[in-house]
């Protein structure tokens, strides 16, 4: 079996970088991810789902160099087992967590992240290769 999820979203925090006692990189970074829609009333609705993302290794080490709070990504990875907890008013609660295979950097909300605007990182933290034009006509295929 498998399964993949894709989030696109925008980073609600700086990424932190720490090492395992191993010496493995992980990165933990939180993504909001926003809904909208009308509702029956006419109104204009929104819902925000937060994800907990979890990069390994080299992509570890390039997603704490390069992305920062605000940024738009967009990633890809398989969703870990949630952590589920009742908060001080008993209110069910669930921590959605991913763990990362491929982050694309999409640029930060305010303004387009030049550098690193549409660039892929694979999970082993290589680039990928950006789309060269065939024939003179514009076509990136």
């Amino acid at each position: 079996m498998y399964q993949q999820i894709t989030l696109v979203g925008n980073l609600g925090n700086d990424p932190e970088l720490r090492h395992l006692p191993s010496g493995d990189p992980v990165t933990n970074f939180s993504v909001a991810t926003n809904r909208y829609w009308t509702g029956g009333d006419g109104q204009r609705q929104e819902k925000t789902v937060w994800f907990e993302v979890a990069a390994w290794q080299r992509l570890a080490e390039t997603c704490c160099q390069y992305l920062t709070k605000g940024q738009r990504v967009l990633v890809v990875g398989e969703l870990d087992e949630p952590d589920v907890w009742t908060d001080d008013s008993g209110n069910a609660r669930a921590s959605l967590k991913v763990r990362a295979r491929n982050v694309r950097f999409l640029g930060s909300r305010e303004q387009g992240n030049v550098m690193s605007e549409g660039q892929a990182v694979y999970g082993n933290g290589q680039h990928a290769p950006s789309p060269e034009l065939n024939g003179g006509e514009g076509i990136p295929f």
